[in-house]
């Protein structure tokens, strides 16, 4: 068994290969760089810290180049990090950029707010929301719940051409990548 750690932050998530599976282990727990003085649940998981730079490159983002966005708001905090990034389709060059925030709301208030636009699912067994065209076309979110709220992965495709992007590639390949960094969530 190997074990490597990545080199992005304090209690980075770790890599495991089991010579036939690579597997990603979640985070130990740490001190969130922003608390709010609400009773919620501290964020336990911080998008910028505990998303391991490879795993991110892998996925086609630029993990070099993140971006902290954290919105403290009073009564809840967010945590987030925004990366750029290029995915290639066969056939197409599609641009996406991609929001990961980490929130001490509820999947409930999530859907309380969003219910309009999000549909109730799960990945790898947990209970998660897929929301398309929150904020308008092009848009695709995946939340997902924890034990402190949740997590929210948010890509904008932005188009390369003239004309809409059909709803259907809006959230093209993305399950597949939420799939695979769920595990570093922890509970």
């Amino acid at each position: 068994m190997i074990a490597m750690a990545s080199a992005c932050g304090p209690a980075p998530a770790t890599v495991v290969d089991d010579s036939d599976s690579t597997t990603v282990a979640p985070t130990s727990t740490r001190t969130p760089r922003i608390v709010d003085d609400s009773g919620r649940p501290d964020i336990t998981f911080d998008p910028c810290l505990d998303l391991p730079d490879e795993v991110m490159s892998a996925a086609g983002y630029d993990a070099a180049h993140k971006e902290f966005a954290d919105m403290p708001m009073g009564s809840y905090t967010f945590l987030g990090c925004s990366y750029k990034g290029t995915i290639h389709i066969p056939g197409v060059l599609a641009r996406y950029g991609l929001i990961v925030m980490a929130g001490n709301a509820s999947l409930e208030e999530e859907f309380k707010k969003n219910g309009d636009v999000a549909t109730p699912t799960t990945v790898n067994g947990r209970p998660a929301l897929l929301e398309v065209g929150t904020n308008g076309n092009d848009e695709c979110t995946y939340v997902l719940q924890t034990d402190f709220g949740i997590v929210l992965f948010n890509r904008l495709y932005h188009k390369d051409h003239t004309g809409p992007v059909p709803p259907s590639e809006w959230c093209f390949g993305l399950e597949d990548f939420i799939g695979t960094v769920e595990p570093l969530l922890g509970n």
